[in-house]
């Protein structure tokens, strides 16, 4: 099973694999510099948060990365 930690971990990864921030990963895409950041992987009401495939797709995009090349990013349980 795939959990939320997992998903972010993943993101956190990939963006530290090709020696940027999280941040940083995020301009490149075309996303606000502030979509990644911890503070908004939880909302104020502790629901978490998970990263949106729309979201994730411009990563890969910008990457040119396929799923299954992302799916390496995922730490083991």
């Amino acid at each position: 099973m795939i959990t939320n930690e997992m998903a972010w971990a993943a993101l956190d990864s990939l963006a530290a694999a090709h020696n940027m921030t999280v941040s940083g990963m995020a301009v490149r895409s075309g996303l606000n510099a502030t979509t990644f950041n911890k503070s908004k992987r939880v909302f104020s009401s502790g629901q978490v948060r998970w990263p949106s495939m729309c979201t994730i797709a411009k990563v890969l995009n910008q990457f040119h990365m396929s799923m299954r090349e992302f799916g390496t990013y995922f730490p083991d349980r």
